[in-house]
């Protein structure tokens, strides 16, 4: 048996989309994009979404939406993924890494009071591995100290805490619709917020900042009976990039959304497999208190001793793992930042991912459960 460690839930009905998209023979951007849009900001709760090319095209454009001056400061989790602070660099802003919750691996508060100072604009909030960071404290929190939030949602696609969607608490929410996401779109990326006048600019901002797309000119082709020759027109009045998201890739979102609540289900489904084929083994703890309830959780893991004996033993096995992440500030990009991140420092070495993946059957988790518990056994002998 060989297990992959992501997996995306894809079938049939992403297959006819794509066909539905090849005989209207239109690939770009285009009116998948803009139905997909819509469908996100029904299903979301927001006022309004912009789709992009990728999680990290969100982040940067979100962040770009409020006009810091450069050289401010921006709030961030020390353990994620890179994309979370490189949009600050992409801004010409500084990351001030946080330490981290013990038992969340959320952004801690008290050590964002302690970092906070009066050159700070706003916090990056990242769910990680789908697990819901205190919004409404975080919130409360922002407000006193006049900070703008992003969340960053790549890894809690469709979670809710405290019955509100992920990416509905704060300015501006960022989703990543990558490959290995609770859903995906191939690659792929969306900005929502509740205030349509901070987003709706960047519409033109991910299409090289051209104020009207290639589609509504290919529309207005004929509709005008002929009488005005300037169809082709468009001004760019400012700098935009190439972020766009495509119909093909709109295409599987609209496909992928309406299994995002089912995929969401089974994977909280295989966690309380997971939590109950591991509590008796003393050397493995889960990665974080998980709560399942309309949960979006992207990783699966555990905290164990020996973290590179864990993971030959399961390689061995055909079981493929992953370690997320390397603290941010242990990348040559981010030398130059110093903060105390002492709680990252402890936790990081011990934490390792497990497969998961909606389509994941239980003869494939009790597979990786019985690898842990020999890996276990054979460290006690």
């Amino acid at each position: 048996m060989e297990i992959r460690l992501f997996k995306p839930s894809i079938g049939k009905e992403e297959l006819e989309n794509i066909k539905d998209t090849f005989d209207t023979a239109w690939m770009g951007l285009g009116p998948k994009v803009s139905e997909f849009e819509r469908e996100w900001t029904k299903y979301i709760g927001s006022a309004t979404s912009v789709a992009v090319n990728s999680g990290t095209a969100a982040l940067h454009l979100a962040l770009a939406a409020f006009g810091f001056k450069p050289g401010a400061k921006v709030l961030v989790t020390g353990l994620t993924f890179v994309a979370s602070a490189t949009c600050i660099l992409y801004n010409r802003l500084d990351p001030v890494f946080v330490d981290v919750d013990y038992e969340t691996l959320s952004m801690s508060l008290t050590d964002m009071e302690r970092k906070v100072t009066k050159d700070c604009v706003a916090i990056i909030v990242v769910h990680f591995a789908g697990h819901p960071a205190p919004m409404d404290k975080i919130m409360d929190f922002a407000r006193t100290y006049k900070l703008k939030v992003i969340e960053d949602c790549a890894h809690c696609a469709g979670g809710e805490y405290l019955g509100k969607k992920l990416g509905t608490w704060s300015d501006i929410g960022c989703f990543s619709f990558e490959e290995k996401k609770a859903m995906t779109t191939g690659d792929g990326g969306m900005i929502v917020s509740h205030d349509p006048d901070l987003i709706e600019p960047l519409r033109a901002r991910r299409w090289v900042g051209i104020d009207k797309d290639t589609w509504k000119r290919v529309a207005g082709y004929t509709k005008t009976g002929g009488a005005d020759p300037r169809h082709w027109y468009y001004e760019v009045a400012d700098l935009g990039y190439k972020y766009n998201m495509n119909d093909l890739a709109a295409a599987i979102g609209l496909a992928q959304l309406k299994k995002l609540d089912q995929m969401n289900c089974n994977k909280a489904r295989l966690i309380g497999a997971y939590l109950e084929g591991i509590r008796e083994l003393a050397c493995v703890q889960p990665l974080l208190p998980y709560n399942l309830e309309k949960s979006s959780y992207w990783i699966f893991g555990i905290r164990c001793p020996d973290r590179d004996k864990f993971i030959l033993h399961l390689k061995r096995s055909n079981i493929a793992t992953g370690v997320h992440y390397l603290p941010l500030q242990q990348h040559p990009l981010f030398s130059q930042y110093h903060y105390d991140t002492p709680i990252i420092d402890e936790v990081w070495p011990s934490i390792l991912t497990l497969p998961l993946f909606a389509d994941m059957t239980m003869i494939e988790l009790n597979y990786v459960v019985e690898s842990l518990k020999q890996c276990a056994q054979n460290d006690m002998v």
